[in-house]
């Protein structure tokens, strides 16, 4: 996806975006000034979705039916990966932003956050979840790559090729540094 091809950029033009990718790579703090950016919704799927206070997981018909509510709106950006949930969020989608930054970065973003924000809550998450940080999220972060883009990259595949059940061709934005994110930003007219 270029994001300045043509008069108007796909990205500019769409109403409903998904920014997807590795813990710590930056969804949330891109998703939040695109938001502003763009003069769209944001939806945090760990607040919105999936955590209630004390860190216990919503069942998982409830939060089908909370993706499936906030997706039928007509102007969002969604951050979370989630591939559980691509058959609900992509069909509705008009672009993917994916941030697949190296893994040290993406390492380096979930330990400062969680220094950061440790014993309290930080924006995207519910009120009673406090920041903390784990050797399996740290794990899971080290294993991104290996484990989680190859399904990410199925999926993507699929719904552009017409495979899955995923509705039209999406474009995907895959950004692999902070530089690129600063980029887009400034492109699209807003400070970093």
């Amino acid at each position: 996806m270029n994001i300045t091809s043509g008069s108007k950029s796909p990205l500019i033009e769409a109403n409903r975006i998904l920014v997807i990718g590795c813990p710590g790579s930056g969804k949330s703090t891109l998703s939040t000034r695109l938001s502003r950016a763009l003069d769209l919704d944001y939806i945090s799927m760990d607040r919105d979705f999936y955590w209630q206070p004390g860190w216990r997981k919503r069942p998982r018909d409830e939060i089908d039916r909370r993706i499936a509510k906030a997706v039928a709106e007509e102007r969002w950006i969604m951050d979370g990966t989630g591939l559980s949930s691509f058959h609900l969020r992509l069909p509705r989608a008009e672009a993917v932003i994916w941030l697949r930054l190296p893994r040290s970065a993406s390492l380096y973003g979930a330990v400062s956050r969680g220094l950061r924000y440790f014993g309290r809550n930080r924006p995207e998450l519910p009120v009673g979840c406090p920041e903390r940080l784990s050797l399996e999220a740290l794990a899971y972060i080290w294993n991104f790559e290996r484990d989680a883009a190859p399904l990410i990259e199925a999926a993507l595949r699929d719904h552009v090729a017409g495979i899955a059940e995923h509705g039209p061709d999406v474009p995907v934005l895959q950004l692999k540094s902070r530089r690129q994110m600063r980029e887009l930003l400034d492109l699209l007219g807003r400070p970093a």
